[in-house]
């Protein structure tokens, strides 16, 4: 997981380009947006991290505390 990555998606790509490049790889096609990662499988975590990131952001949080709740949330599923 490249949080660059996600950040980058997050900031670049609307939520329905987003969810778009998800229905691709679920469809073991080639997402219409670049998506950085050493396989598909991180190419979809990156993407449904954006997806989580962006829809927080609509619900009124900025992008780096939306990030941070992101990670925060990872950190605490591993432990």
């Amino acid at each position: 997981m490249q949080i660059n990555e996600i950040k980058r998606l997050a900031t670049e790509y609307t939520l329905e380009q987003l969810k778009a490049a998800e229905q691709a790889l679920y469809n073991e096609s080639t997402p219409e947006i670049p998506v950085e990662g050493v396989d598909e499988g991180e190419k979809l975590t990156h993407i449904l991290a954006a997806i989580q990131i962006v829809e927080e952001v609509q619900q009124g949080n900025d992008l780096r505390t939306a990030l941070r709740n992101f990670t925060n949330r990872v950190r605490n599923s591993i432990n």
